[in-house]
C-alpha cells in the first residue's frame, strides 16, 4: 500500500517487500504507539522498489526480500550498510484436488497439463528464487530448467501484474480464481493464502530443491535518517524478531 501522498512531515518512510506486509504492518503500528512517530509504508516487489529508490531522493528504510537490492542501493550511495533481519523459505501452494507430495513434486511441476504460477524474476525476488528452484531441478533431471522456464506463468510481482483487491492476498486471490494449479512462493505467503482459501495445500520442497530467502534492510540516505534508524533497530530487536517469527519468518 502506497501512502506517499498522505505522508506527514515527521513520519518515517518504510519501503518493504510485499511478503512483509502483515509482519511489518504490525511492527510499524507498535513503533508508532511506542515512539509517537508515524510510519508511512509502501509494500511492493523489492526489485521495483529498488528501481524507484535508485532514481529518487526519498529517505526512509528499505526492507527487501533479498540482500542484493539493498546492497545495490548501498553501492550507489543511496543507503547505508545492509543488515539481514529475516529468513523465508520457498514452497508450493497446490489446489485442493492436486495429488502432490514433496516426493512427487518435480513430476507434477513438469507435467505439461498443470499450470505453474510464479512471481516475476528481476522485479520480485520471489521470482528470482523460483528460478533458483528450477536450476536445482535441472541438476536432478536435465532439461527441467528449460521446461519450467517455458511453462512458468509470471502472475505476480511485475509492473503489469494483476492487483488483488484491497484486503486480499494475491496468492489466495489467484488460486481462488484458478489462475494456476500450483504456485511457487514463500512459505509465509502460502500460510496466509491457506487461511484465506480453505482447502489449499502447502507442499514443502524436497531437500535437493529447497531454496531459502534472506531478507535485508538498509537505511536510505535522505531525509529522516534518524527516524529510519530507530525503526530499523525496532525490527532487529528481540521484540521485533518475535513478531517476524510469529508471522512465519525465521531469524537470519
Amino acid at each position: 500500500m502506497d501512502k506517499t501522498a498522505e505522508r506527514p512531515e515527521d513520519a518515517v518512510n518504510l519501503f518493504a517487500a510485499g511478503s512483509l506486509k502483515a509482519a511489518l504492518g504490525e511492527l510499524g503500528a507498535m513503533f508508532e504507539a511506542r515512539e509517537g512517530i508515524p510510519v508511512t509504508a509502501v509494500f511492493a516487489p523489492s526489485g521495483l522498489l529498488k528501481a524507484r529508490l535508485l532514481r529518487s531522493g526519498e529517505g526512509g528504510l528499505f526492507a527487501s526480500a533479498n540482500m542484493a537490492h539493498p546492497h545495490a542501493l548501498a553501492t550507489a550511495g543511496r543507503a547505508t550498510a545492509v543488515r539481514p533481519f529475516a529468513r523465508n523459505q520457498l514452497c508450493v501452494i497446490a489446489q485442493p484436488e492436486m495429488e502432490v507430495t514433496a516426493d512427487t513434486l518435480l513430476d507434477r511441476l513438469l507435467d505439461p497439463a498443470l499450470r505453474l504460477g510464479t512471481s516475476t524474476p528481476l522485479a520480485d525476488p520471489a521470482g528470482d528464487y523460483a528460478w533458483d528452484v528450477f536450476r536445482k531441478a535441472e541438476a536432478l533431471r536435465p532439461g527441467s530448467l528449460a521446461a519450467l522456464d517455458a511453462k512458468a506463468l509470471r502472475l505476480t510481482g511485475g509492473p503489469d501484474s494483476e492487483r488483488a483487491p484491497e484486503g486480499r492476498t494475491p496468492y489466495g486471490w489467484l488460486m481462488e480464481r484458478r489462475k494456476a494449479d500450483l504456485f511457487l512462493t514463500y512459505r509465509t505467503n502460502a500460510r496466509i493464502a491457506a487461511l484465506e482459501i480453505p482447502g489449499l495445500r502447502i507442499v514443502a520442497l524436497p531437500t535437493a530443491m529447497a531454496v531459502g530467502a534472506d531478507y535485508g534492510l538498509a537505511v536510505l540516505n535522505g531525509p529522516g535518517r534518524a527516524r529510519a534508524e530507530a525503526l530499523a533497530r525496532s525490527i532487529l530487536s528481540p521484540a521485533g524478531q518475535a513478531v517476524l517469527e510469529r508471522h512465519g519468518f525465521a531469524v537470519p
